[in-house]
């Protein structure tokens, strides 16, 4: 005879523990965890892992975004959710068929909205991270797209120059010397490359801002998201390139983002 399985952590003792963590949503997370484990023991783990300070999509292995559940493994940049504002644009700005590509993709998450909202969309997506494109290709390619590993538009086909009509580009955007003022859980269990931008946090969008023109197709756009009080010095970066930039933003996600078009 079997023995009879234990019963789960009450919600109560999960709450309590995460609470004494400095969970803030502790609520909302011991919901999510108790639903995410498979029996008592494994819930323990999961609730030690997030006390001790790993991002709770980490420990559940997944992020919800834009309605999609996003799978992130640890070390590998999560998705925020003012993020969901650039998808949104993406989306708008793409037609049934477009070639979109996802550059820095992290997890692959615009490029899995972008293949879930618009139809036969030929998605592409890269990441110079291998963790991050091990992950993407399992959010990406089941929907159809394609997951590159190398740096920026290095790894893209050559057959995608002057074809792109969306390129979104989720760069990294945070100063150098401000990596360490970033909440634990992203400076200690997200990487560097995903978070830092270089001196004045555009270093990477201005790589980016060089290449885009020989990508995008006639009218095509490039898409980014910034901070606010970068938007000037980010709105330069692609007017240099011959791209003509609007800035955009949602105040309720506290998003910014610029939409640069090539003419």
């Amino acid at each position: 005879m079997s023995e009879p399985i234990a019963p789960a952590e009450p919600a109560a003792d999960v709450v309590a523990r995460l609470r004494a963590a400095g969970c803030v949503f502790a609520e909302e997370e011991a919901e999510l965890l108790t639903a995410a484990a498979a029996g008592p023991a494994e819930l323990d783990a999961m609730v030690e892992r997030r006390a001790a300070g790993l991002p709770l999509e980490h420990v559940v292995g997944w992020a919800e975004f834009a309605g999609l559940r996003i799978e992130v493994d640890g070390g590998v940049f999560v998705p925020r959710r003012r993020t969901e504002f650039l998808a949104a644009e993406a989306v708008a700005r793409a037609r049934p068929g477009a070639v979109c590509v996802d550059l820095c993709c992290g997890s692959g998450a615009a490029a899995a909205v972008l293949l879930a909202s618009v139809a036969d969309a030929d998605v592409h997506a890269a990441d110079i991270e291998p963790a991050a494109v091990r992950c993407a290709r399992r959010n990406v390619e089941p929907r159809g797209g394609r997951v590159y590993e190398g740096d920026l538009f290095a790894p893209l086909p050559d057959a995608l120059r002057g074809r792109i009509e969306v390129l979104v580009a989720n760069v990294p955007y945070v100063p150098s010397g401000e990596v360490a003022l970033l909440p634990a859980e992203a400076r200690e269990h997200e990487p560097l490359v995903a978070l830092d931008g270089g001196a004045d946090g555009l270093e990477v969008l201005r790589r980016v801002a060089a290449g885009a023109a020989g990508w995008l197709a006639p009218g095509g756009h490039l898409l980014f998201e910034t901070s606010e009080r970068q938007t000037g010095a980010a709105v330069a970066a692609v007017a240099a390139h011959g791209l003509t930039a609007r800035i955009l933003t949602d105040e309720d996600l506290y998003a910014t983002v610029v939409v640069a078009t090539r003419a």
